[in-house]
């Protein structure tokens, strides 16, 4: 499982900039058409939501990865 740390001062990301940020995706196109595909979970359940926020301590499941988000 990778870690993802959110920047100083931010309490959460959104679901399609972290797909983005991680390199799971190339383009926010990308991140768009596998979110609202429901290829994307966000703590265990498929979440179709791409401006979902993601907060300290959620985990987002996608293509074989997981990524932990911490602060």
């Amino acid at each position: 499982m990778k870690e993802f740390k959110l920047r100083d001062g931010e309490d959460f990301i959104k679901l399609g900039q972290l797909l983005k940020a991680t390199n799971l995706v190339s383009t926010g196109v990308e991140a768009k058409i596998e979110i609202t595909e429901g290829n994307v979970s966000v703590n265990g359940q498929i979440c179709d939501m791409r401006g979902k926020k993601i907060h300290d301590g959620d985990t987002v499941a996608f293509n074989g990865e997981e990524i932990k988000v911490i602060k």
